[in-house]
């Protein structure tokens, strides 16, 4: 994974986890780049772009990708719990009768946790969304159809500088939501079709 250059003089915790984040080994089915991370939210923070290949450069993938942001602030804000913050973002086009199952965004977020559960990657407070979104294409759009997608955005808060397990679990997240197979043992797929994969 290519390395940004970092800030300067940047605290010793922050750098282990920038560089236990660096470190994470990387789906094959992934294309991961560190990109320019927020910084308002926190003094210090790093951020990561997946697409499902194939993806062309700077360009988000049909199949589905996410995004990854560490932050770090050494005074613990009381919301967080903890010097670390990971945010999370992952969404994959779905077919409609994928897409209305009502199951699917409990489904969802139970990839999240049982994919950082398998990956031991420790944490608390964990919060997040889990959104459906059906679309139905009129005039000049009528030929797109019908159309559906999963997008889930999530939370929690590391317990140590760790961070390589989290950047797993969530490349195991993306992949999954892109209906391919886990990585790990245990979790279960709703379907693996998905919109281009027919």
């Amino acid at each position: 994974m290519p390395e940004s250059v970092d800030q300067p003089k940047l605290p010793a915790e922050f750098a282990a986890a920038l560089e236990s984040l660096r470190s994470a080994s990387i789906r094959q089915e992934l294309a991961v780049s560190e990109i320019t991370a927020p910084d308002t939210v926190a003094p210090w923070s790093a951020a990561l772009a997946a697409n499902v290949t194939p993806a062309r450069h700077d360009v988000d993938s049909p199949f589905g990708g996410g995004r990854f942001v560490l932050l770090y602030d050494p005074e613990a804000p009381q919301a967080w719990n903890g010097v670390y913050r990971v945010i999370c973002y992952a969404q994959a086009p779905l077919e409609t009768d994928i897409g209305v199952d009502p199951f699917l965004a409990d489904v969802a977020w139970s990839w999240l946790v049982d994919a950082l559960t398998e990956r031991q990657a420790h944490y608390h407070s964990a919060s997040g969304t889990a959104t459906r979104v059906l679309s139905t294409g009129y005039g000049e759009l009528a030929s797109q159809g019908d159309g559906a997608q999963i997008e889930l955005r999530a939370s929690w808060t590391p317990i140590d500088h760790n961070i390589a397990s989290h950047v797993e679990a969530w490349n195991d997240l993306v992949c999954m939501l892109a209906g391919l197979p886990p990585a790990v043992e245990g979790v279960s797929l709703l379907s693996a079709r998905r919109v281009g994969n027919d």
